[in-house]
């Protein structure tokens, strides 16, 4: 907290401004009392060394506040001072290589970050004049993806699935694959994350050695909802100093976005709002939206984003999960039913898509390959029931060499990823876009095959399937 301090009296408009009493205090929720100047929404209040953000005005003099920190401790009528703005981060190359709060404080044990300009964390989104739209894809190393669902350099891509499909799992591959080849800057932002997942990613970049180009932020799920709910902000605004200002590009990486509704439907909640459809926060869509139109290509630079999101009850009609579709430019679905049959990364073919994914940005030939892939597994699909009530020898040749092309492609698009290797033994494997394409095509292309099935399965590209086969 002394470090919360000092950002404020660091700050010049912390000085002279209002003061206040507190007058109620329901759990997270602060109701301060001014006497002049009332505050604005959004601004930051300090009660002591506790934080408070206004999320409302509920008199001509008295406003709301959600605690950012745990209240215990604090009193009736206890002194409020205003800092005269909402929280104000450090940006620029100061924070690269660090682990910081939604307040920009260090959580990696190495002294505060001084000396730097800061920024508020609340802003609006780049006027449409200035937005430049980039029809360039973002190569990941990652068969599935870069084969059905390619991620656009300066879009938004989106991770969906259940609990235990491997989102995690998948977005810390991205992060080895992209950040080790990525000329600009890369940030993380963790919000709702376990402190064991953040304290992994943390030594793991190390180990890498690109941690001096990257920026970590957590507001981690043992914090207060107002915490988790602003830490995604506090990402964006560091991302677009290195966008607005240094002319860079940036790879946002959120893990997981969900948590950031989740944690809105708290705040929600305690200010005592009517939820709407299935619990959640009546202002859900603008608050997504705020977050999410931050995150563009203009004239400057690019950010790219890549977000897990959590879908509850693997429900992709669930409100939370169907707005933050509507803001994306790729979709990678994650399957319950591959992951349980061993296929990862779970990628389902089916429910993936990408606005990339067309002639005049991949090209006719990878447009063609990923539509024959589809339309092989869609066909499979179809063939499932008959097989599993009658069996494979009652179809037809051609049916027969569909599932034989199906399956093949099913175990080919699996992957060993090179962040678990340890614990899983293999060798990860990084797949360049070229080798992908020949490899289905040559599966698509054949109708006899002298390698079984699972000669394909946690492969890279089918050259290692011939050194296996002979």
């Amino acid at each position: 907290m002394k470090v919360l301090e000092r950002v404020v009296s660091d700050n010049p408009s912390a000085c002279g401004h209002a003061h206040g009493r507190v007058v109620a205090i329901r759990g997270g929720v602060v109701d301060v009392r001014f006497d002049v100047q009332v505050p604005r929404i959004n601004d930051l209040l300090y009660a002591g060394d506790l934080p408070l953000e206004v999320a409302s005005l509920e008199a001509a003099d008295t406003v709301r506040c959600i605690a950012l920190s745990p209240t215990q401790g604090l009193a009736l009528d206890a002194l409020v001072r205003a800092t005269g703005g909402p929280i104000m981060v450090p940006v620029g190359d100061v924070v690269l290589g660090r682990m910081l709060d939604v307040f920009g404080a260090p959580i990696d044990g190495l002294p505060a970050v001084t000396d730097s300009e800061r920024h508020p964390i609340h802003a609006a989104p780049p006027a449409l004049i200035d937005r430049k739209p980039v029809a360039e894809v973002l190569e990941t190393g990652i068969k599935a993806i870069d084969l059905l669902s390619p991620i656009e350099r300066g879009g938004k891509t989106g991770l969906f699935g259940g609990a235990g499909v491997g989102k995690t799992v998948l977005l810390t591959e991205l992060i080895h694959n992209t950040v080790q080849h990525y000329q600009g800057v890369s940030l993380f932002c963790g919000i709702g994350e376990r402190s064991r997942e953040g304290e992994e990613l943390y030594r793991e970049m190390g180990e890498a050695g690109v941690r001096d180009k990257m920026v970590m932020i957590f507001g981690q799920m043992n914090e207060a909802p107002g915490v988790r709910f602003r830490v995604g902000h506090t990402a964006l605004t560091m991302a677009e100093y290195f966008r607005d200002r240094k002319g860079q590009d940036v790879l946002l990486l959120i893990d997981n976005i969900f948590r950031f509704v989740q944690a809105g439907s708290e705040v929600s909640g305690l200010l005592g709002q009517m939820p709407s459809r299935v619990g959640y926060q009546p202002t859900m869509a603008t608050e997504i939206a705020v977050l999410e139109e931050r995150i563009a290509s203009t004239n400057a630079g690019a950010i790219t984003s890549i977000q897990a999101v959590y879908v509850p009850a693997d429900d992709f009609t669930d409100p939370a999960a169907a707005h933050i579709f509507s803001h994306l430019s790729a979709s990678v679905v994650l399957s319950r039913k591959r992951a349980s049959e061993g296929l990862y990364p779970a990628v389902d073919p089916l429910a993936s898509n990408s606005v990339m994914l067309t002639p005049n940005v991949v090209g006719q030939r990878h447009y063609e390959i990923a539509r024959g892939v589809r339309r092989t597994l869609a066909e499979y699909e179809e063939l499932r029931d008959i097989i599993a009530m009658l069996g494979i020898e009652e179809l037809s040749s051609a049916d027969r060499a569909t599932v034989a092309r199906a399956r093949r492609l099913e175990r080919f698009l699996t992957q060993p990823f090179v962040t678990v290797s340890s614990g899983s033994g293999a060798e990860g494997r990084q797949v360049s876009m070229a080798d992908t394409l020949d490899g289905c095509e040559t599966i698509l292309d054949q109708t006899e095959f002298k390698a079984p099935e699972s000669a394909y399965y946690m492969i890279g590209n089918l050259s290692e399937l011939k050194d296996g086969a002979s």
